[in-house]
C-alpha cells in the first residue's frame, strides 16, 4: 500500500489536471451586482458620494489587507472560480486604460437588471445615481470589444469568446429590494419578475449570438434571510419566521425569481444546443449554511449575525455601517457567513464557489466530469 500511494494521489492529480485543461477559457467576462463587483463602484462614483465605505478598512481585511471596492472581507465567487480555473483575478473594467486580454469584469455594487427608466416609469425613484443595469454593461462590453478582437471579422471575435467564459449575474436582487424600499408590497415586487428574467434572457442571447459559449447565470439569494431586510422589515409575529429565523414572504420573491430563471435557462439551451449554460445557485447553498453552520466551519452562536457592523439585533445599523469611521468588524471573518448585512464573508463565497465549480449548486458543474 505504501507504494501504490503515492501513484494513486498522481493519478488523482492528472485527473484534476485534465478537468482544467478541458476548460481551456482564455478569459472571464463578468457582469452584475456587488456580488461580482471588483472595484467598478468605487471608480464611479468618486465625486458622487462624499465617503464611500467599500473604499475603507475593513473591507478586504482577509485576503487583500486592504479595500479594493469589493463588498467583502476578501474574494468573492468570482475571484475563487478565476483562480479554480488557473487565470487571474477578474480586473474592473474601470478605469478601462488596463489589459483585458484575460477578461474584464463590468459589475457594479447597487446595478440591477431594469434600467432606472424603467423602473422610474413605475414609480420606483430610490435608487442609485448612476444606472449601471445590464444594458449599460453590455455597453462597456461592446466598447471594449474592438481592444480584444477584430469587430470587421465576425469569425475573429467568435473565436475568441467562444474559449471564454461569461458570468451573467446576480441580477435582480437589487430590482426587488428598491421595489421593496419604495413602499411596495410582497406581491408587487413579485410581479417584476417576468421583466428582470426576460432581461436576463436578452442579455444571455446577446452574448450567445457574439460567441459565447459557456456561459453561467446565476440565481437570487433567499431574501428573506438577508440581515438588511431582517432589519428594515422585522415582525413581531414569530409565525412571519421560518425555523432558521428567515422571513418566510421575503423569501417567496427569490424562490419564485429562481423558478422562472431556470425555465429561462432550460429555453436558451434548446434555443442554442451547441453552448454549455450553466445555472448557479445561491439559494440552496446559502440555506445549507444556515441549517448547519457548524458544519462548514461558521461557529458564530447566531448564524444570521453579521462580522462588520454597528450594532442591533443582527448587528446591522443602518445608521452605521460596515467601512464608516468607528464600526468594528469580527476578528475572524471566516466564523461568520455574512459579511456586512447585504454581502457574505469569503469564507462563504469559498464554499459556494466549490458548489458551483464541482457540483451540486451549479447545473452544470463549471468543471467537466462533476455531476
Amino acid at each position: 500500500m505504501k507504494i501504490l500511494f503515492p501513484s494513486f494521489l498522481l493519478f488523482i492529480s492528472l485527473i484534476n489536471q485534465a478537468y482544467s485543461t478541458d476548460q481551456a477559457y482564455n478569459a472571464i467576462f463578468s457582469f452584475g451586482n456587488s456580488y461580482a463587483d471588483t472595484g467598478n463602484f468605487i471608480f464611479l462614483v468618486r465625486g458622487v458620494f462624499p465617503y464611500d465605505v467599500f473604499e475603507h478598512l475593513p473591507y478586504g481585511m482577509t485576503y487583500f489587507n486592504q479595500p479594493t471596492g469589493r463588498g467583502c472581507d476578501g474574494r468573492l465567487v468570482l475571484d475563487f472560480v478565476a483562480q479554480d480555473l488557473g487565470l487571474p483575478l477578474v480586473p474592473p473594467y474601470f478605469p478601462p486604460i488596463q489589459n483585458f486580454s484575460k477578461g474584464a469584469n463590468f459589475a457594479v455594487i447597487g446595478a440591477t437588471a431594469l434600467t432606472l427608466e424603467y423602473l422610474s416609469q413605475h414609480n420606483i425613484t430610490n435608487v442609485p445615481p448612476v444606472d449601471t443595469s445590464i444594458n449599460v454593461q453590455l455597453g462597456w462590453f461592446e466598447q471594449l470589444k474592438t481592444s480584444l478582437c477584430d469587430t470587421n471579422t465576425t469569425q475573429s471575435c467568435q473565436d475568441y469568446f467562444s474559449k471564454s467564459l461569461f458570468v451573467l449575474g446576480e441580477f435582480g436582487g437589487n430590482d426587488y429590494n428598491f421595489v421593496l424600499s419604495a413602499g411596495k408590497s410582497i406581491s408587487e415586487a413579485i410581479s417584476f419578475v417576468p421583466a428582470v428574467v426576460d432581461t436576463i434572457r436578452q442579455a444571455a442571447e446577446s452574448l450567445l449570438k457574439q460567441g459565447a459559449l459557456n456561459i453561467i447565470i446565476p440565481g437570487n439569494l433567499p431574501t428573506g434571510c438577508i440581515p438588511i431586510l431582517l432589519t428594515n422589515y422585522a415582525s413581531t409575529k414569530k409565525s412571519d419566521y421560518d425555523n432558521l429565523g428567515c422571513l418566510k414572504e421575503y423569501n417567496t420573491i427569490g424562490f419564485y425569481h429562481n423558478i422562472k430563471l431556470k425555465e429561462t435557462v432550460g429555453q436558451l439551451r434548446g434555443a442554442y444546443p451547441q453552448a454549455r449554460i450553466i445555472y448557479a445557485d445561491y439559494y440552496e447553498p446559502m440555506i445549507q449554511l444556515l441549517q448547519n453552520p457548524s458544519k462548514y466551519g461558521f461557529t458564530v452562536t447566531e448564524p444570521l449575525q453579521i462580522c462588520c457592523g454597528g450594532g442591533g439585533p443582527y448587528n446591522y445599523n443602518s445608521s452605521a455601517t460596515c467601512g464608516q469611521p468607528g464600526v468594528p468588524a469580527c476578528s475572524n471573518p471566516s466564523t461568520y457567513i455574512n459579511w456586512d448585512g447585504i454581502h457574505l464573508t469569503e469564507a462563504a463565497y469559498r464554499i459556494i464557489a466549490t458548489g458551483w465549480m464541482k457540483g451540486p449548486h451549479a447545473h452544470p458543474p463549471i468543471l467537466p466530469g462533476y455531476n
